[in-house]
């Protein structure tokens, strides 16, 4: 990581050669401990979390002369890199991986939170709406096995499948089915464009189905899901992980930034720290992306010419 750049100092008229000298040397000393010209952000697989880094690198690549490096790193990986220094922030985190939250974050103290991102995070259990219109009780857990056999597939058995996430994804689903006692298989759908794709598919020639799915997501401005009702979540009762019997926990999406960076990197820490924005905005990006095909910097170029009011209030304030 390359330190510069984005400090200000004024200099005092009259100082003579040898001072000026000395002071140049702290000034220098100072930028290279306090703010950073390339930086590194890790962006989880998930579309929504690509939007996140590509409009926030056109804005500091633009504004303030930050080279961004974006790399793809899932949430576990992702913290040991803001651990070791190999990466500066992560935008975007679900909580899902809580061990190395507490080992980092509160224990070793190398990585500090960021703040909220201002996207609230909800996964669930969710049929098609054209299903729960015909089949109402669908949408409460504890009658599932009345309709598992609408679900059954060419590779579930006699079993109902049902769409999992990404492995990398936070998931109870595997525990819950086994502690919930439903005659459900769950088919490993490989990763979100996968995903996707069967969800389009089935809901296109009106099949039957239940699947992992969360928000923000902009698919769900195209299809009409409804949620299953799974019994209510409770401080715990997904620990451990395997006595899940419970629904997800909403979670408001949090950035994290490597301690060192947090405290040094000046402009770019700051701008970060600041970056703050809305479900409906992340979607508006993820769409342009994943839905109309448009490369992460086109995308993010498009939003941040059409939303400059939004941005400019992360901006750091000179």
């Amino acid at each position: 990581m390359t330190h510069s750049k984005r400090i200000r100092t004024t200099l005092v008229a009259g100082v003579g050669a040898l001072g000026m000298l000395a002071l140049s040397a702290c000034a220098a000393e100072t930028e290279s401990k306090s703010a950073s010209d390339e930086i590194t952000l890790t962006v989880p697989s998930w579309v929504g979390a690509r939007a996140n880094a590509e409009v926030a690198k056109v804005i500091m690549e633009q504004e303030l002369d930050v080279k961004v490096e974006l790399q793809q790193l899932d949430e576990p990986v992702a913290f040991d890199a803001l651990n070791n220094g190999k990466a500066d922030a992560i935008l975007e985190d679900w909580g899902g991986s809580p061990k190395k939250e507490k080992l980092y974050v509160e224990d070793k103290k190398t990585i500090v939170k960021g703040g909220d991102l201002g996207v609230v995070g909800h996964i669930g259990w969710f049929v098609p709406k054209y299903y729960a219109d015909a089949n109402p009780e669908v949408t409460d857990a504890k009658n599932l096995n009345k309709f598992a056999k609408d679900f059954k597939s060419a590779n579930s058995g006699d079993q109902g499948e049902f769409l999992g996430a990404a492995p990398s994804y936070t998931t109870y689903d595997e525990h819950l089915v086994k502690n919930l006692k439903l005659d459900l298989k769950i088919k490993e759908t490989g990763n979100e464009a996968a995903q996707i794709k069967e969800i389009q598919q089935k809901y296109r020639d009106k099949q039957p189905f239940i699947t992992y799915w969360w928000d923000p997501q902009w698919l769900n401005a195209d299809i009409d899901l409804v949620e299953v009702k799974l019994p209510a979540y409770e401080e715990g009762c997904n620990v451990p992980e395997t006595a899940t019997d419970c629904a997800y926990a909403n979670t408001p999406l949090q950035k994290y930034l490597n301690a060192d960076f947090a405290k040094d990197g000046g402009d770019a820490a700051e701008f970060i720290k600041n970056f703050k924005w809305s479900t409906e905005a992340q979607n508006e990006v993820a769409k342009a992306i994943a839905k109309d095909k448009k490369s992460g910097p086109d995308a993010a170029e498009a939003w941040v010419k059409a939303n400059k009011s939004t941005w400019e209030a992360w901006l750091p304030k000179k």
